[in-house]
């Protein structure tokens, strides 16, 4: 994982959380669980791959932070169920739930020819997934009086970037994300999304002609970094997004504000 450029070492804005993150063994998910972890929070690292996320686990008690493993796959609600029941048990209460797993299919080369077992898996692990994490801990979320749910979305959800499946799902998440808050809310639980762009994780290990090819693309000249996504879900996770719920903060390096090629277009026209 890379160092934080910035974090300073005072920031305890977790302290004394019980936090729990899905797909918590790599990418996205390990570098929040080290950022909330840093801050102050106890975390159960979670994750279909339990070594991987015990290695995980195990590096961030290296560094003398709070942070245990557990087998979770959210596709099974028992597995969720059992996740949670873990966190409270562990950490005496649940105070953060961040969904960070999900499952991307390729598309077939032509719609038509998509199989309805790649939609379901990635409806059933993306979003149902989320669904499941949420139920199982809302309870325990509003008993702690600081409860926050954060979830992985993706520009995917926003606009067309492929996938057809990854994207309904993660487009769904942005809907759940209002609906549940709008419910929560009432029980003193927050509920917010994140929507990253491209994020340099190991979806794009073997892809450096890929990631240089959509770097231009980005407004602000780089492709994202797991830290950029874990620090924007330690904003709205904390208590600085006290009055924050119900949003879609998107994290994408202006991708989606910024119609880069058309610029590109104005400025160089074709003879």
């Amino acid at each position: 994982m890379r160092p934080y450029r910035r974090l300073m070492s005072d920031q305890t804005r977790f302290a004394g959380h019980g936090v729990l993150v899905t797909g918590a063994a790599r990418g996205i998910g390990a570098a929040v669980a080290r950022r909330l972890a840093a801050e102050g929070g106890r975390i159960l690292v979670t994750d279909r791959d339990l070594p991987e996320a015990e290695r995980t686990a195990a590096a961030l008690r290296r560094e003398g932070l709070a942070a245990e493993a557990f087998a979770c796959d959210v596709a099974d609600r028992a597995a969720v169920e059992a996740a949670v029941a873990r966190a409270v048990d562990a950490f005496g209460s649940l105070d953060v739930l961040v969904n960070c797993a999900a499952h991307c299919s390729p598309d077939a080369p032509l719609f038509e020819d998509g199989s309805d077992e790649a939609w379901a898996r990635d409806l059933d692990v993306t979003l149902t997934g989320a669904y499941r994490c949420c139920r199982a801990a809302l309870p325990h979320l509003a008993a702690s009086g600081r409860g926050a749910i954060v979830s992985i979305g993706s520009v995917n959800g926003l606009q067309d970037f492929g996938n057809h499946a990854y994207s309904a799902a993660k487009a769904g998440l942005g809907s759940l994300t209002r609906t549940l808050a709008g419910q929560a809310a009432a029980r003193g639980v927050r509920v917010n999304l994140v929507a990253p762009g491209t994020v340099r994780t190991s979806a794009w290990e073997g892809r450096a002609d890929d990631v240089a090819a959509v770097r231009g693309l980005y407004p602000l000249g780089r492709v994202g970094e797991p830290e950029d996504i874990a620090a924007a879900v330690a904003f709205l996770a904390s208590g600085d997004a006290a009055w924050v719920t119900g949003t879609t903060l998107v994290v994408d390096g202006g991708l989606t504000a910024v119609h880069t090629g058309f610029h590109e277009a104005l400025r160089h026209p074709r003879g």
